[in-house]
């Protein structure tokens, strides 16, 4: 399996719905390895098939997309998730981004916004329907100063270069890989490498957790 090929597993229990984002999925080039219609057949089936991506509605008969998340994430060989649901509220967004959610799509969004944010979403990429952003933002940098008050004896971060900490600042901004990659006149590779070195470094798992830690550093004014 190459590592940037994208297996996509689909969960929603609309089966017109759930059938159609397969569709415009493999349409696009994309293997679409498996789908569900509740939580319960794609945390059994998900160790077989080893989606590295995971579509993820909200509404389930049998769990939320909220709790399914958080066990998808958990597994052994977690695939990213994008929640692509009907609601835009807010507790809806956050508890999903909490649980682990690296992107969050309403349904209303077109088929090359879905297909767009499946492939920024699979790089690691935080995405979300325009208007969301700035309310997960807005919570990360509350629970960023929550962790400022009760972390006074927290140890010293690990350094980061120059270049790194220029990426990482861009990336607090919301800038995705290319706009960083025009900016900076570098390729998208150099960001995406300058991202997983600084995750390394700072012993973080995905760029939602790099955002808040970013955030909490003050970078993103």
């Amino acid at each position: 399996m190459s590592g940037d090929e994208i297996r996509v597993m689909v969960v929603d229990d609309h089966p017109m719905w759930r059938d159609a984002v397969a569709r415009d999925l493999a349409e696009a080039g994309l293997r679409v390895v498996g789908t569900a219609g509740d939580g319960a057949k794609a945390l059994r089936i998900a160790p077989a098939i080893r989606p590295t991506l995971a579509v993820v509605d909200l509404h389930l008969p049998d769990t939320n997309g909220v709790e399914l998340t958080a066990a998808l994430v958990a597994l052994p060989e977690p695939p990213r998730v994008l929640v692509l649901s009907a609601s835009g509220e807010s507790d809806d967004v956050l508890a999903a981004v909490k649980a682990g959610a690296t992107g969050y799509l309403v349904k209303s969004a077109g088929r090359e916004e879905l297909l767009d944010a499946v492939r920024r979403v699979h790089t690691g990429e935080a995405v979300y329907t325009p208007g969301l952003a700035g309310l997960v933002l807005g919570e990360y940098r509350r629970l960023s100063a929550e962790e400022d008050r009760a972390a006074d004896g927290r140890e010293r971060a690990p350094e980061l270069t120059p270049r790194e900490t220029e990426v990482l600042r861009l990336v607090a901004k919301g800038l995705a890989y290319k706009q960083i990659a025009r900016r900076l006149t570098i390729s998208h590779r150099t960001v995406q490498n300058h991202v997983q070195n600084t995750l390394t470094k700072l012993h973080l798992h995905n760029r939602v957790e790099l955002v808040r830690y970013a955030i909490d550093q003050g970078l993103d004014e």
